[in-house]
């Protein structure tokens, strides 16, 4: 068995959350700790998902182990509440864009033949020849547009793609009449080249579109899908859909609460950042109130269920995210606007040229010419690439900048915000412990090795700095509810934890080895770098909302020269971005944690960095690839300049058409010639788009 062969070709059996790697050390380190377990046949790290994918049959309580011994927060996903990863949508435009692709140059070539003057028999066998070849694939490749239209036309509206399919259709019709009675002229080349062009807008915008994901469906994933009942004494492992209210959960060290309940053992401690932001750890003592989601980092406790199901306090923040989510989606894109004007001006424009055609000459073959022409000229092949041309640039643009954009009208929202709201904790700091220099490699081993057991945040940072030594064998590992972390090592008791707990005068994390004199390892919240040059770059009001203590937010909020709102719910975070809405503000919502996810899908835009939880990125639209800031000006520039430049790309559209239409309904444009004009306007709005690529 190797974990670190081929890629992963076969579904995964098991995926896994690990929201706190940030480097491709990371990667490496997780695949090769996992090859000494059983059953698994091969492992990946993706590292922008921050999610493991495992192959085989392994346990996943070993699992979840092994990665917190290496270190690593790790939880368990649910495969059906992620749901299937295949975008057949994406595959199929892209078959379709290659079959017209080829079938296009073909019929081109013997295009070229009768262009060159191919006359009678040979001209008319060349026709024949284009029409089948181009008759399937236009029936195959343009099946997104005729769907689209009919779909619209079933509930008697118009969209793009009714006047798309008009297009293609009626070309292809009068081509195969002209073919059948050996006329002089045939359009089929028009008509795939059309198709073709239009795919590669299609299967660009669908790309940016592909790249979302719901964070509620992220937060259903991290919800605990089994949990431990205790029957009168006796623990049994049931689904959690099975649980009722007043049933005692027995809750192992590391889990996630699977219900929400009250706190039946004596005490406990708890990471609930997720809900609030605290870094701090929670003491919970007997009959407080616990929520589902909640990490339990010290000895196993029991609660009594209040709230099971869709009554949880994760399953209500998943439904604020929903809520949130649809009312983003409502945004109307520019080219949505755009062709609720276009679509019905068009169809006015060719039924304008039919009917005056047959009217001034009777010819009702030229009036259907005329009319055709008029479609393919004003097809919204152009106005169909403006949009996913200049995001795809600008998507690429950002990428080499450090940003991974997520959402298709991310660009565009970007572009219009005016205020800024931040989260504090792991947003625009980060915890750093730091490791003395006095400090012996036996000392950083056994320090190690205690860290890597905790899921403490501050035993997370501890880990991240002593990733170049070995961990320490330990025996009789234990956590101590709100003190720390206790082991036996070569004979010796070792502990790492709170300095009051170890017998020292100093409050912060500190190692005592045996008897010795407790080591301190100073901890402190840094300003992540870049926070202050981003703040004063980018010149919009902000302030801060987070869940942390009032003192080290008032602290980080003098030091930065930001307004701050502390100890705020996840509830009072989106009320407050209801209310600058309301106010008239364009909300641009940083944050890293699940308190942040229903505030993030409800602003005009949100960005998380690559450290934030999975249900947090999936929330944003921009994911932070670096760890500084630095760069956050550079990207609203460049937003700006998507959206400028997509004005321009529909200027150059209607400049076209302002020239062409006319031309096209005095009967001087054939169908060919139109497809060749629509063809130049699309090409200069995919050279456009490219300027993007060198904004700063």
């Amino acid at each position: 068995m190797s974990v670190v062969s081929a890629p992963i070709a076969a579904k995964p059996t098991l995926q896994v959350s690990l929201p706190t790697i940030h480097c491709a050390a990371c990667i490496g380190k997780i695949e090769r700790g996992l090859h000494t377990l059983t059953g698994i046949q091969d492992a990946r790290v993706n590292l922008s998902l921050k999610r493991l994918s495992i192959i085989g049959q392994p346990d996943p309580d070993s699992v979840l182990s092994t990665l917190q011994t290496l270190g690593f927060e790790a939880h368990v996903l649910d495969e059906n509440a992620l749901g299937q990863n295949t975008d057949s949508v994406a595959n199929g435009l892209l078959r379709r864009l290659a079959v017209a692709g080829f079938a296009m140059m073909n019929v081109m070539l013997l295009s070229v033949a009768i262009w060159s003057g191919a006359a009678n028999a040979t001209r008319d066998l060349f026709h024949l020849l284009s029409a089948a070849i181009a008759l399937p694939v236009i029936i195959y490749s343009a099946q997104p547009f005729y769907q689209n239209a009919w779909s619209a036309l079933k509930v008697r509206k118009l969209n793009m793609d009714v006047p798309i399919s008009l297009a293609i259709i009626l070309a292809t019709a009068m081509s195969l009449y002209e073919t059948l009675n050996g006329g002089a002229h045939a359009y089929f080349d028009a008509a795939i080249s059309l198709t073709f062009f239009l795919l590669i807008g299609r299967y660009l915008d669908h790309q940016t579109r592909s790249a979302a994901q719901s964070a509620a469906k992220e937060l259903n994933a991290l919800e605990a899908h089994t949990a431990q009942r205790n029957r009168a004494g006796h623990i049994e492992t049931v689904p959690v859909a099975h649980l009722n209210i007043g049933d005692i959960i027995h809750i192992p060290t590391g889990a996630r609460l699977p219900v929400d309940g009250i706190l039946a053992s004596a005490s406990a401690n708890l990471d609930r950042s997720f809900l609030t932001g605290e870094t701090a750890a929670i003491a919970a003592s007997s009959g407080d109130a616990l929520h589902a989601g909640e990490i339990n980092l010290a000895a196993p406790f029991e609660i009594t269920a209040t709230a099971v199901g869709q009554d949880t306090s994760l399953r209500r923040l998943a439904t604020l995210v929903e809520t949130a989510e649809n009312g983003r989606n409502r945004y109307t894109s520019l080219a949505d606007k755009a062709a609720q004007i276009y679509a019905p001006l068009v169809h006015l424009l060719a039924a304008v040229g039919f009917v005056g055609w047959a009217f001034a000459t009777g010819d009702i073959h030229k009036a259907i010419n005329v009319a055709i022409a008029v479609l393919i000229i004003t097809c919204p092949c152009a106005l169909g690439l403006a949009v996913p041309a200049v995001t795809t640039a600008a998507i690429s643009r950002l990428f080499r900048a450090g940003f991974l954009v997520k959402h298709a009208t991310a660009l565009e929202r970007l572009a219009d915000v005016n205020y800024v709201v931040f989260d504090k904790t792991g947003t625009l700091t980060t915890p750093t412990v730091s490791v003395p220099d006095t400090i012996t490699d036996d000392e950083k081993s056994v320090a190690l090795a205690l860290a890597q057991t905790s899921l403490h945040p501050v035993s997370r940072a501890l880990t991240t700095q002593l990733t170049s030594i070995a961990p320490a064998p330990l025996q009789d590992v234990h956590e101590i509810a709100g003190n720390g972390i206790i082991a036996t090592w070569q004979g010796k008791t070792v502990r790492l934890g709170q300095g009051p707990w170890l017998g020292a005068s100093f409050s912060g994390l500190g190692l005592r080895i045996g008897t010795q004199d407790p080591t301190p390892f100073p901890t402190r919240h840094s300003l992540r770098q870049g926070v202050k040059s981003a703040i004063a770059a980018i010149k919009l009001p902000s302030e801060i909302v987070t869940g942390d203590a009032t003192e080290p937010s008032q602290t980080l909020a003098r030091e930065i020269g930001l307004p701050v709102t502390p100890k705020t719910q996840p509830i009072d975070k989106l009320a407050r971005l209801e209310m600058l809405k309301q106010k008239g503000h364009k909300v641009l919502m940083i944050g890293d944690g699940l308190n942040d996810t229903a505030a993030m899908a409800a602003a005009h835009a949100s960005l998380s960095p690559s450290s934030a939880l999975d249900a947090a990125r999936n929330a944003s639209d921009v994911i932070i690839l670096n760890e500084s800031f630095e760069k956050i000006p550079m990207m609203l520039n460049i937003a700006k300049a998507s959206k400028n430049t997509s004005l321009q790309n529909f200027a150059i559209a209607a400049a076209y058409n302002c020239i062409a239409v006319p031309i096209a309904l005095a009967g001087f444009a054939t169908p060919l010639a139109a497809a060749l004009a629509m063809s130049a306007s699309s090409l200069t709005v995919l050279a456009n788009a490219q300027r993007l690529r060198w904004v700063e």
